[in-house]
C-alpha cells in the first residue's frame, strides 16, 4: 500500500475554524496531518482526535509564528515521516491589529509583519523545497500550496492598515510564487475569505440566530472542502486565487 501523503497545516486556533476544518477533511481524504501552532497542549489533544484508523497525525508546536521556529517545525515533520511526501500544504496563521493608524505602534507593526510575511516566507520556501523533489502525482502536480487571504486581501479599511498591509503582500507573494514554480508543476493558490467564519469565537460574539444562517456567514466544514477541490485539480487546469463568500455577504 502507497504511504499516505502528508498535508502540512500552519495555523490551527482551537480547532473550531478553518484550521480544524481543514485538518479533518484532509486525514479524511487520505493524508496523515502534521499540525503546526501555539499551545502545544491544545495541539496534542487534536492530533489524538484525528488519529483514528489509518490517520496519522502529529502536533508539531512553535514558541511563536517566526522564520526560525517555522524551519525547526518542518525539520521536525521530515523527521516524523522520513520517507512520505508533503503534497499539500496550508498557511493559516495570521495576526491582526484593529485600531486607527496614527495608534500604530513599533510593536504593531512587527508582529503583524513578522507572522503574517517572514513566517509565510519560511513556511512557503520549506513546502516548495520539499515538494521540487517529489515526483508527479495523479493530478500531474508535485505538491499544493494555499495561502489563507482575507477581505484584508484586496482592500484596506480605517483600523486595519497594518493587517491590509501584510495580507496585499501574502496575495502577492502567492502569485509571485504560482508564476515561478508552475513550470515545476508545484501548484501555488491564494483564497479569499470575504466574511465572517464560523466559529467558536465568532458564533459567541453574533448570537444563535447568526450561527444558524448560513446565508450569512462561512461554513468552515465548506472552505476546507473548497481547499481539497484545489488540492485536487489537474495541471491542464488550476486555480491561482479563490474568492468564497456567503450568499447574502455584500461586497
Amino acid at each position: 500500500m502507497a504511504a499516505r501523503p502528508i498535508f502540512v497545516l500552519a495555523g490551527v486556533g482551537n480547532a473550531s475554524g478553518t484550521g480544524g476544518a481543514s485538518a479533518r477533511a484532509f486525514a479524511k481524504a487520505g493524508y496523515n496531518v502534521a499540525l503546526i501552532a501555539r499551545r502545544s497542549a491544545h495541539l496534542d489533544k487534536f492530533a489524538g482526535e484525528l488519529n483514528t484508523g489509518e490517520t496519522q497525525a502529529a502536533a508539531f508546536p512553535v514558541a511563536d509564528y517566526n522564520y526560525k521556529e517555522m524551519q525547526t517545525a518542518f525539520r521536525a515533520v521530515r523527521q516524523r515521516w522520513p520517507d512520505t511526501p508533503i503534497r499539500a500544504a496550508l498557511f493559516n496563521a495570521a495576526y491582526g491589529v484593529r485600531k486607527p493608524f496614527l495608534e500604530h505602534r513599533e510593536e504593531d507593526i512587527d508582529k503583524t509583519m513578522t507572522t503574517n510575511i517572514n513566517t509565510a516566507f519560511a513556511f512557503s520556501q520549506e513546502a516548495i523545497t520539499a515538494f521540487k523533489d517529489q515526483p508527479l502525482n495523479e493530478q500531474g502536480k508535485r505538491g499544493t500550496l494555499l495561502f489563507q487571504g482575507a477581505t484584508a486581501s484586496l482592500r484596506g479599511n480605517v483600523t486595519t492598515s497594518s493587517f491590509s498591509a501584510t495580507k496585499f503582500a501574502l496575495r502577492s507573494l502567492s502569485q509571485s510564487l504560482n508564476k515561478e514554480f508552475g513550470k515545476d508543476n508545484v501548484h501555488v493558490a491564494h483564497v479569499v475569505i470575504d466574511g465572517v467564519i464560523a466559529t467558536d469565537n465568532s458564533k459567541s460574539m453574533n448570537g444563535g440566530e447568526w450561527a444558524n444562517n448560513l446565508d450569512a456567514r462561512l461554513n468552515p466544514e465548506s472552505i476546507a472542502k473548497s481547499y481539497l477541490s484545489l488540492v485536487e485539480q489537474d495541471r491542464s487546469a488550476w486555480t491561482w486565487e479563490l474568492d468564497l463568500r456567503p450568499a447574502h455577504e455584500r461586497w
